[in-house]
């Protein structure tokens, strides 16, 4: 197995094309993750350099893959973008200036291409159901007839190549990622671009750098078969990635997940104050392990409290588990039982909000 100087070694190598350094010198391994028989790394480079840089890419994964005992490698090309010019220093500032001086909500650029719809699913809180319900949402969607795809987000726990059933690096044509299609959806995941048993340890830009990557370099679709709708399926909190997605792409609306207690919705409020704040309307709230263990009815009463559309609630059902642990989405799985057709619901109440 090689060990972490052996993969320094080889990949210092190779040479920076702009400083003629090596990559290591040069500032351009990051995150580096060597374990067992893999390794991967972050090349973060300045914006507009990575048509420059792919070939660097691509021969720091031949470097890797040349070593003893290296099965699986995974070098991550991203763009790294320019901070806002700060405001000038001055002697005094009135409190005007000092509220100009402050951050403003993020304006985001354009859709990815050839992608008519982009919604948001979101919780707040972790381990209420949010991805679970983003994978069966997804396919929902697709039932329908609907050209589908979906994002994890969720960068440092990714859980869609799981619950898909997906697994292998997505392949590069002309600078762009080609997405893994499972159940008639096309997927992209940070998952597919690192180990399972991997650990982000990423800061924030890195991040949002990955998101921005998987977003903007995915061939969702094209000029004649446009993608209808993108589900992102976002991680916990309101973070970096929050606000990179909003700014990187037009949302088209959100969808918030939550449980019945009180402490899940909580999450929810702020997840949906989130997207109020920048403009994103809140299409509905679902309230997922409803029953006995946690009660039932939150949802519905939070989302009357924020004036927003309640779709509906789902039970705390064995099926949506398993078909998430066999990689087989229980719409797609149980196409004909109560929880596809609770989906379907969802699906059709949310294509018509989104005029699809």
């Amino acid at each position: 197995m090689p060990d972490r100087e052996t993969v320094l070694a080889a990949l210092d190598a190779l040479r920076d094309p702009k400083t003629g350094q090596g990559l290591v010198a040069a500032g351009l391994v990051q995150g580096l993750v060597v374990a067992e028989d893999r390794a991967g790394f972050v090349m973060e480079v300045a914006a507009g350099d990575t048509a420059l840089y792919a070939p660097v890419r691509d021969a720091a994964e031949a470097a890797l893959k040349a070593l003893p005992g290296m099965a699986k490698v995974s070098v991550v090309l991203t763009a790294e973008t320019t901070p806002a010019t700060k405001p000038a220093r001055t002697a005094s500032l009135s409190p005007q200036a000092v509220d100009q001086t402050r951050p403003k909500a993020p304006v985001a650029t354009d859709r990815p291409a050839h992608v008519r719809r982009v919604l948001a699913v979101a919780s707040g809180k972790g381990g209420v159901g949010k991805s679970t319900v983003a994978v069966n949402l997804a396919a929902a969607f697709a039932a329908r007839g609907l050209s589908t795809g979906i994002l994890d987000a969720d960068v440092y726990g990714p859980s869609i190549p799981t619950m898909l059933g997906v697994s292998g690096k997505p392949e590069y044509h002309d600078g762009m990622m080609e997405p893994h299609v499972a159940h008639g959806l096309k997927a992209m995941s940070v998952g597919l671009l690192t180990q399972a048993s991997d650990a982000m340890i990423w800061r924030g830009p890195m991040a949002s750098q990955a998101l921005t990557q998987m977003l903007t370099q995915t061939r969702w679709g094209t000029e004649d078969a446009p993608l209808d709708i993108l589900v992102v399926d976002l991680p916990p909190g309101t973070g970096d990635v929050q606000l990179t997605l909003i700014q990187k792409t037009p949302l088209d609306g959100a969808v918030i997940v939550t449980t019945p207690q009180e402490v899940a919705l909580a999450d929810a409020r702020r997840a949906h104050t989130l997207f109020e704040k920048v403009g994103v309307p809140t299409l509905g709230l679902i309230e997922n392990m409803s029953g006995d263990v946690f009660g039932r009815g939150g949802g519905e009463a939070e989302a009357g409290r924020l004036g927003i559309h309640c779709l509906g609630d789902l039970p705390l059902d064995a099926a949506l588990r398993q078909g998430g642990d066999a990689g087989v989405p229980v719409v797609v799985g149980d196409p004909d039982g109560e929880i596809a057709a609770r989906f379907a619901g969802f699906a059709e109440a949310l294509a018509k909000k989104l005029g699809l």
